[in-house]
């Protein structure tokens, strides 16, 4: 081995096994995401202008976890891997054994998002604001769980602080999930709590969304220049990777959510 590349901490993917029951990195990723998420929201809507009430946002919560969990899936379902499932239908319950995309996901919460605010009368934008600051919460969780698991490791590179993987060949390669964690969890939360108490994002519904929106769509689009493209997909247009077109969408939305936000008075 390379003297100079950092050996993989490998971490059992499991953290508690009893009998068939296993607790594994990944479901306390999700976890940790959405409990601090829900606990930060609550915080939130202590101040005004007061969104939703503490009651509301833990029923809300439920809503935003079977969106992540249904949609992540059917996302990586439709999105990845679409003949292998239409083969093993039952291969799409297998959720411990991995699987989840973030747009699926988005979708799922959008979706939340949408009913939520329909069935309890609330400012759809308002609420995707106080959705989209705690987002990035998750994201880094999750992008840690994606490298204690060793899965979707980067690109080959001669970095001082290249990984060989158990599962990514003999090659060293950018630990690209703790790049994607970084700037997808800690570098867009920052910017996001600076849009929300700087610009006063509070007041400008809509502009909160947008900056994610725009914000991840940046991250991911970089973080794809490091990471290995899935290997049953490859490059699927010149140099662009299913994330990178996928995410395209995110930029103009977001870029359109932000110009509208912008254009309107403050709430007062």
């Amino acid at each position: 081995m390379n003297p100079l590349v950092i050996p993989y901490p490998e971490i059992d993917p499991v953290l508690v096994q009893l009998g068939p029951f296993a607790i594994r990195w990944y479901a306390l990723a999700y976890i940790a995401g959405l409990v601090i998420g829900w606990q930060i929201m609550r915080r939130v809507c202590e101040q005004p202008p007061k969104i939703l009430s503490p009651v509301k946002i833990d029923d809300f919560l439920l809503w935003v976890a079977l969106g992540v969990i249904l949609g992540g899936r059917l996302g990586y379902v439709l999105f990845y891997k679409p003949l292998f499932y239409a083969a093993h239908p039952l291969a799409i319950l297998t959720l411990w054994e991995g699987g989840m995309s973030f747009h699926g996901g988005l979708l799922g919460v959008v979706a939340a998002i949408l009913l939520f605010a329909w069935r309890n009368k609330v400012d759809t934008f308002m609420l995707a604001d106080l959705v989209a600051i705690v987002t990035p919460i998750g994201l880094f969780f999750g992008r840690l769980a994606n490298f204690i698991n060793g899965e979707l490791w980067g690109r080959p590179s001669d970095v001082a602080w290249a990984m060989i993987f158990p599962r990514g060949g003999p090659i060293p390669r950018h630990p690209s999930q703790l790049y994607q964690a970084f700037f997808e969890g800690v570098v867009l939360f920052a910017v996001l709590l600076i849009v929300w108490r700087v610009f006063d994002g509070r007041r400008r519904p809509g502009l909160p969304t947008g900056t994610f929106c725009f914000g991840y769509g940046v991250a991911r689009i970089v973080g794809e220049l490091f990471r290995e493209p899935d290997a049953h997909l490859g490059y699927l247009w010149g140099p662009l990777t299913m994330g990178m077109l996928l995410s395209i969408p995110l930029l103009v939305f977001g870029g359109w959510l932000i110009a509208r936000a912008e254009r309107r008075p403050k709430l007062e």
